[in-house]
């Protein structure tokens, strides 16, 4: 596996800690289909979030959350409708929401973690 690899599957982990840790439930990981890959499904009350993840060593390539741009969102909210139709009982009744978590730092466990919710 690649350092980059290595770097961005340890940032999920540490989002999906940090998410637990705030009352959220993991529904899904890196669920995939030929269109792209959904970092996080997570449920809270009558919430359903997808979570896309970005951890970077540090800001030389710019802050992580410019990472998820109008594009990256739309793929994104493309991807999220084909997960509900995937687990529609799982969905139904909750409000749809996109979220980012930035982890900024050499190490993932001590990166500065940022929550951006409700992107639009």
């Amino acid at each position: 596996m690649a350092a980059k690899d290595v770097l961005g599957r340890a940032g999920e982990d540490r989002a999906a800690r940090y998410l637990e840790a705030s009352g959220y439930v993991i529904l899904d990981r890196n669920w995939r289909i030929r269109d792209g890959e959904l970092d996080l499904v997570v449920a809270r009350a009558g919430e359903l979030v997808v979570v896309e993840v970005k951890t970077r060593r540090g800001d030389g390539f710019g802050h992580p959350f410019e990472a998820v741009d109008h594009r990256k969102q739309s793929r994104l909210w493309r991807l999220a409708i084909a997960w509900i139709a995937a687990h529609p009982d799982e969905a139904q009744g909750r409000r749809l929401r996109l979220d980012a978590v930035a982890l900024t730092g050499p190490d993932p466990e001590t990166a500065v973690l940022e929550h951006l919710e409700d992107l639009r």
